[in-house]
């Protein structure tokens, strides 16, 4: 660096900030430096040297509890990651994916690669109530960023109002009607189960995301005046597509019902596949409504809650970068909306 200031003129300074700080020089600043830094052979500040300095290694960790290939085969995760990405794009920061997946014997002994890891920073995506990934990045004394998950207290926070906005797919569904209803669920424990939901395991339930939605869903029935203990809930155990369509198959093959309140989307368009395979039609013979607004949901004219999953990981990034900066903790709330298509409609007549 000393070298390339003699070189070109300027100060140490400005060589380091050509690197680190570009808006502190011209543009005909920095093109000047990069020249001659060319032609001394100078690829730029060491990354150990600044590591040394800085303290920062200039790379953040993503947590999720399942397996890396459901961070890119999941659409709503995928999504989160594009956020994710674009924001650590501009800021030059390079994402490290960490798998946090509850039968890990590292993490029962609190160690692996959440303890080796090189990061500034961590984004804990849909930790379920009590994971001990938390627990052990939190002794490392990094900035954490939960993502949808509980907040044990302190801590950055982005999410958005599951509660209300279940609550308000519900009540769509309620004011055509509809009063024999069923609800999917993806997971409510992350202990492998399948099938129908019994009061006990709703309030067993350690997903936050699932609970808040089931508890908007229940709201909405008592303020109709109906009984929550009249729906049918199932549990499909899973994120992935095969979890989804059993689980499709087990609602519409038990009880017979005129709606199906899907907590996700990817469960409302198995429960489309699966109802139309059977001979049903949508919404004549059975309305569906889901939740998240991925793309094939406004193909398959879904009606389902939207919320911002790209925004969501983005804004949690700049967040995390922030408090890795100094800055303070804080929760942000991001908006949803119900978004009505064509997949909902008044009850077929008895």
């Amino acid at each position: 660096m000393r070298d390339v200031a003699q070189a070109a003129g300027v100060s140490q300074a400005a060589i380091s900030y050509a690197y680190n700080r570009p808006e502190k020089l011209s543009a005909a600043q920095r093109e000047r430096i990069f020249q001659v830094a060319d032609q001394l052979g100078y690829a730029g500040p060491h990354s150990a040297g600044r590591t040394l300095r800085t303290g920062q290694v200039g790379a953040i960790g993503l947590m999720i509890t399942d397996s890396l290939p459901y961070a890119f085969d999941d659409p709503a995760t995928s999504a989160l990651l594009k956020g994710i990405s674009e924001a650590g794009e501009v800021a030059e920061t390079a994402l490290t994916l960490l798998p946090c997946p509850l039968e890990s014997d590292q993490l029962a002994q609190r160690s692996g690669v959440l303890l080796r890891g090189l990061v500034d920073g961590f984004l804990a995506y849909a930790m379920p109530e009590g994971h001990p990934a938390v627990e052990t990045v939190l002794r490392r004394e990094l900035p954490v960023v939960i993502i949808d998950g509980p907040n044990p207290g302190g801590l950055a926070w982005v999410g958005i109002q599951d509660r209300e906005a279940a609550r308000q797919a519900a009540a769509h569904l309620l004011a055509l009607g509809h009063r024999s209803i069923g609800i999917l669920v993806d997971r409510l424990v992350p202990d492998g189960y399948s099938g129908p939901v019994s009061p006990t395991r709703r309030r067993q339930a350690r997903d936050r995301v699932m609970k808040e939605r089931l508890a908007g869903y229940a709201a909405a029935f008592r303020a109709a005046g109906v009984p929550w203990g009249s729906a049918t809930i199932i549990e499909a155990g899973g994120f992935h597509e095969s979890a989804s369509l059993s689980a499709a198959r087990t609602l519409l093959g038990s009880e017979p019902v005129t709606a199906v309140l899907a907590a996700t989307d990817v469960l409302a368009l198995a429960t489309m596949s699966t109802a139309r395979d059977r001979g049903l039609r949508i919404p004549d013979d059975l309305s569906v409504v889901g939740f998240d607004d991925l793309p094939a949901a406004a193909g398959a004219q879904l009606t389902t809650v939207h919320q911002p999953l790209v925004d969501k990981g983005r804004r949690a990034t700049q967040l995390l970068l922030e408090v890795i900066e100094g800055g303070q903790p804080r929760e942000i709330c991001l908006p949803t909306e119900l978004v009505v298509r064509e997949t909902t409609a008044q009850p077929p007549p008895q």
